[in-house]
């Protein structure tokens, strides 16, 4: 099972080896919104912003050995982890109705944190379910088990979900989508380069280990890892492409059950969908239809005793760390030392407080709402979101490559974005998360089973408008396209992102281009695809939209010209949308505080112009071991954060202007290269 502490999805950026000289010197006065401190003034703003914007910081903040990357994002992240911390342990400690929520949260935490009861139940709890394996006998009991782990929130073979109909938005419709790969990407298991072939040899290894200790000897435990390798990479070779799932017209494959069994028969879908509570959906949605075939032909060719191995296999490896010492050893040797080069784990209570505010999230949020979220932070941001509201729409208008049919309809879609800020309206119900006393890694999976059926319960009913899919103390922020919707936790609306006595140079340059950046992302290479319903439909005429990709190919050639380390590349295609969004989020966010701003002085030797550029670049501030560069390159939608400052950066007069970028200096381009979209 998946730990359930949101992801925060933060873009990365390359280590620079041009650092502050001069450490040592006092630390200079300075307004509480741009440390000077953080800023390498020896370096030439033209020739890399990022190095003289975050150079400082970068020393400052050095790597901790449990972390792959370290960086604005997660400074902010780590006060939020705290702050939960501290309304969970004040939880914990108090006496609390048996059964209630606070009850809940305290057992949760408090088992997870009960090292020496998980130290010596070991995988004992799990023995149930890896004895019901042993009993498998047939392909129909593979099924039969297959059904029983998605109901538990684990996802041997497939995966399946509810959410909104792309071309029918307001319904929720059952989603099947290629799953049942554990290693992060298809492309490792088939890629022939030196990295991809040590992470295969090492998955084995783990493997390897992760079966021996549950008792098999060392030629059992090797001979079941290489079934299980083969097995996922016959999966592999049936799955789409990060880059191909990027395209929502190609994920988006709706059939009836019956054309389900005729594509899939050997897989008694009509069965599933009944023991899933279920009945008949009615209609599918199929992500990949040609994984969703490989199902059928892999049930009829792959022998019950590989499938056994198979969904072993996936039960410990997705309980691996929330299991004894040498389990979760194992699991973050490979999917943190091997993938990413981070060092040790981290501490047990931030693992824990993970899991315990996946598990409990909004109730969590309600506490953390309660305690740390002022209403005037969110009434600032209310203001600060329509006046972007007004620039997008200034710029849509302004649009010379856009014709008036067009515009019309894209000031039609951008009135209808909806916003939510802090936290939701409804909040959601506990009452039936079941929370024993038996064992951490048990009420893990109740918690999964809870979110499944939580999820599945969806199906053919109308969409929540007021549901939330990040849970207030998350740190991020995202765009919704069905929905048509913006979203703003809480907890992202602090330092360096928001500051609520701060001057709007430097709010309008980090959280006025995040709220930027969302709305963009309505009107991105994929969320330019849906309408103001958020309905998957072409709204464009062809020659706008020849126009627009004529547009977004400059951004993709020159995100492919970066140099992330040695001599990779970044991925322009993969994290075209992110792209156009940073560089669409400073053009409307600069736009909006050229109407906004009032503080026309310097203030520490900047002008509101430079403060805007500098608090931008801070918000991207980061470092990151080379391991966590390549598997993002290869993995992440978004670039590399060193990148989300040069990239957009260069494209912009206004930051030429404020900054006296000149031609020869790394970052000028001329007038007739730089992207310009929206």
């Amino acid at each position: 099972m998946k730990n359930k502490l949101f992801a925060i999805s933060t873009s990365l950026f390359m280590i620079v080896v041009t650092l502050l000289s001069c450490s040592e010197a006092p630390k200079p006065a300075s307004s509480p919104a741009i440390d000077l401190f953080n800023l390498d003034k020896t370096v030439v703003p033209g020739d890399d912003f990022d190095t003289y914007a975050n150079g400082g910081w970068k020393k400052l903040n050095p790597l901790p050995a449990d972390r792959s990357r370290f960086g604005s994002f997660d400074q902010l992240a780590e006060e939020a982890e705290k702050q939960v911390n501290d309304l969970v342990k004040t939880t914990a400690a108090a006496k609390n109705v048996k059964g209630s929520v606070p009850d809940k949260i305290a057992t949760l935490f408090n088992l997870g944190m009960d090292t020496a009861r998980i130290e010596q139940q070991g995988v004992t709890s799990l023995e149930p379910y890896l004895n019901e394996i042993d009993q498998i006998g047939t392909p129909e009991e593979v099924q039969q088990a297959i059904v029983r782990f998605h109901q538990f929130g684990l996802s041997p073979l497939f995966g399946i979900y509810g959410s909104a109909d792309a071309r029918n938005s307001s319904m929720v419709i059952a989603q099947l989508t290629q799953s049942g790969m554990g290693m992060p990407d298809r492309d490792y298991y088939l890629n022939d380069d030196p990295r991809s072939a040590d992470l295969r040899a090492k998955y084995i290894a783990y493997m390897t280990t992760v079966f021996k200790l549950i008792g098999n000897d060392e030629t059992t435990s090797a001979g079941h890892a290489q079934k299980v390798m083969a097995l996922e990479t016959r999966l592999a070779k049936a799955a789409m492409s990060r880059l191909e799932r990027r395209d929502p017209n190609k994920t988006y494959n709706k059939v009836s059950t019956a054309e389900l069994a005729k594509l899939s028969p050997d897989f008694n879908w009509n069965r599933y969908f009944a023991e899933l509570g279920l009945g008949d959906p009615g209609s599918v949605n199929l992500n990949q239809p040609a994984f969703i075939k490989e199902i059928s032909i892999l049930l009829a060719t792959v022998p019950v005793e590989e499938w056994k191995v198979y969904l072993k296999w996936t039960l410990l490896n997705e309980s691996a760390s929330y299991l004894s010492s040498n389990f979760e050893q194992a699991s973050f040797d490979f999917y943190s030392k091997a993938m990413t080069g981070t060092e040790v784990m981290r501490p047990r209570w931030k693992r824990v407080l993970g899991v315990t505010s996946g598990a409990l999230s909004e109730a969590l949020g309600q506490l953390y709402v309660n305690a740390y979220f002022p209403q005037a932070s969110k009434d600032r941001m209310v203001k600060l979101v329509e006046n972007l509201r007004l620039s997008l729409g200034e710029r849509i208008q302004g649009l010379e490559w856009m014709g008036a049919e067009t515009k019309q309809k894209a000031m039609e879609k951008l009135a209808a974005i909806s916003v939510k800020i802090g936290y939701p309206d409804k909040w959601r119900d506990y009452t039936e998360l079941d929370i024993q006393e038996d064992s951490y890694v048990m009420n893990v999976m109740r918690s999964n089973k809870f979110d499944t059926e939580y999820n599945l319960g969806k199906i053919n009913k109308p969409v929540d408008k007021l549901e939330w899919h990040m849970s207030p103390q998350t740190v991020n922020a995202y765009y919704n396209p069905t929905m048509n919707e913006i979203v703003f936790p809480a907890a992202i609306l602090q330092p360096p992102f928001f500051f609520k006595d701060g001057d709007d140079a430097v709010n309008y340059g980090a959280i006025g281009v995040v709220i930027g950046h969302e709305m963009t992302h309505g009107f991105d290479d994929k969320g330019c695809k849906f309408d103001k319903e958020g309905n998957l439909t072409d709204w464009w005429t062809p020659e706008d939209a020849t126009r627009f990709e004529e547009r977004t190919k400059i951004l993709v050639d020159q995100y492919d010209g970066f140099v992330v380390l040695d001599t990779l590349h970044a991925d322009g295609k993969l994290s075209l949308g992110e792209n156009i969004a940073d560089l669409g989020g400073l053009n409307i966010s600069y736009q909006a505080f050229q109407k906004a701003n009032t503080q026309k002085e310097p203030i520490d030797g900047f002008t509101p112009e430079q403060r805007f550029f500098l608090a931008y670049a801070h918000v991207w501030g980061q470092n990151i071991r080379d391991k966590e560069i390549l598997r993002r390159t290869k993995e992440d939608v978004h670039s590399l954060g060193r990148f989300r400052v040069l990239g957009p950066l260069q494209n912009l007069p206004e930051f030429y202007a404020a900054f006296d970028v000149k031609e020869g200096q790394a970052m000028f381009l001329a007038s007739d290269k730089r992207a310009k979209i929206w």
